[in-house]
């Protein structure tokens, strides 16, 4: 029997959990796949239903945008400051690949 890869997320209840996973880790490019769905897989566990309205009023955003609010080369919107932006700006729950 194979082990299941790092990667396989284990299976989620929550419809609103699904959704936001999938669009989490669909956003079009690669980069912008890791960084958001690696946020969404390392913090959604711990999440409220106020956590989950903001994440996906996140998702409606342009990647580029999400991505430079995280890595810090554009100011974040008052309405996405707090503990979550936060939490993203870490960027550790981002695998680095050697």
């Amino acid at each position: 029997m194979r082990a299941r890869s790092a990667y396989m997320a284990q299976m989620l209840d929550d419809p609103t959990l699904k959704r936001l996973r999938w669009r989490a880790h669909h956003r079009g490019t690669k980069e912008a796949d890791r960084m958001i769905g690696g946020f969404f897989d390392a913090h959604h566990l711990q999440w409220g239903e106020q956590d989950k309205t903001l994440f996906e009023a996140l998702l409606e955003e342009q990647d580029v945008d999400i991505m430079a609010w995280a890595i810090g080369t554009q100011a974040v919107p008052e309405r996405f400051q707090g503990a979550m932006m936060t939490a993203m700006q870490r960027l550790d729950y981002l695998p680095i690949d050697r």
